[in-house]
């Protein structure tokens, strides 16, 4: 399904063929994870160019949709030959995601086709999601739940946050993540009013500590942020996580196919404004998670007419956070699924106490 909607976009923009150069278009499309080689798509037929550090998993990997061709210093015009056994003449390239010496080099070696940029085509594909890729996204939250509830039994004012940090993707890659989904936040006390602060070598300050992190399973990645207080909280803190947590459930609430990105995050921002905390909900309500981290689409103030699809994979995640004191923020991910609207986190969120 991803190879023939793939082949239907890059006829309509009049190309033959299209060279994937990056290496996560390169595995959404062929389902083959490597680093250094071509995923070619023509018409008709597709291949997979590796060198010889990959020729072995490659053929096993391939299937029946793609040929395996190996690169070596003999063959040194293999991309162009496949090209023209394609019968390609207009290829398309991967202008968001080459350098200019890589893109150099590539019109050097394509120099008897004419290359045509391919913009987001790729990108729009990926937004929309297949069951199979929520059913990876959700297997990697599951690891990272499992990851928090393991760290609630060893925070203590003797661990450091970079400790707190690794702890996380150790348990994490133990349980089965290919990586972290992006470099882990673990921030406490005024550090956690950083909405992407970066762990210390420095000791658990009581308060608010923040964890925003998540685990990766066969490409695909989770994306989840709780907020749990070392000691006790006071009543500004139990108000201030109360109204972020309000905020985050308002917004689920409301959140489904059909609705106006900008309306979802607006929900979630009146109510933290209206408490009080006038600017300090700095950032959009959330973003779309897959292959990267950050895909689209994006829910801010900004999106006002762009509407949620079918398909969409999103993070719902408000904070606050008051410069020089402290912050919190509440992450969950919302799958639009053919039976409406799917939280795939299943992890508590009730203010923790340690």
């Amino acid at each position: 399904m991803r190879l023939s909607k793939f082949r239907k976009a890059i006829a309509d923009m009049g190309c033959d063929a299209a060279v994937l150069t990056n290496i996560v278009s390169q595995r959404y499309i062929s389902r083959f994870n490597f680093t250094d080689g071509y995923v070619v798509i023509g018409r008709e037929k597709a291949a997979i160019l590796a060198d010889f550090r990959y020729i072995e998993a490659a053929k096993a990997a391939a299937g029946n949709d793609f040929e395996v061709i190996l690169i070596s210093r003999e063959q040194k015009n293999v991309l162009p030959d496949t090209l023209s056994r394609y019968g390609a003449k207009k290829v398309a390239y991967e202008n968001n995601y080459i350098t200019c010496s890589a893109f150099d080099a590539l019109k050097t070696k394509l120099a008897d086709f004419e290359l045509i940029p391919m913009g987001n085509v790729l990108d729009d594909l990926r937004e929309i999601k297949y069951d199979e890729e929520f059913e990876a996204v959700t297997r990697a939250q599951r690891i990272a739940e499992a990851a928090f509830r393991h760290v609630l039994d060893l925070i203590n004012p003797e661990m450091t946050e970079i400790e707190l940090a690794a702890e996380l993707e150790y348990y994490m890659r133990r349980a089965g993540s290919d990586e972290p989904a992006f470099p882990t936040i673990a921030v406490s006390g005024a550090s956690s009013s950083l909405p992407h602060g970066e762990p210390a070598n420095k000791k658990l300050s009581r308060g608010f500590i923040t964890m925003d992190y998540g685990a990766t399973v066969d490409g695909y990645r989770s994306d989840m942020t709780r907020t749990v207080v070392l000691g006790r909280a006071d009543d500004d803190m139990r108000r201030l996580y109360r109204t972020v947590l309000d905020a985050q459930l308002a917004a689920l609430e409301v959140i489904c196919e059909g609705k106006d990105m900008a309306e979802v995050d607006g929900v979630a921002r009146d109510i933290i404004e209206n408490a009080g905390y006038h600017g300090c909900f700095g950032h959009g309500l959330g973003h779309g998670v897959g292959m990267y981290i950050h895909e689209a689409p994006s829910l801010n103030p900004s999106a006002k007419g762009k509407i949620l699809r079918r398909g969409q994979l999103v993070t719902v995640e408000p904070g606050i956070y008051i410069e020089g004191k402290y912050g919190c923020r509440i992450e969950d991910m919302v799958a639009l699924t053919d039976r409406g609207p799917v939280n795939l986190t299943d992890c508590e969120k009730q203010l923790i106490e340690l």
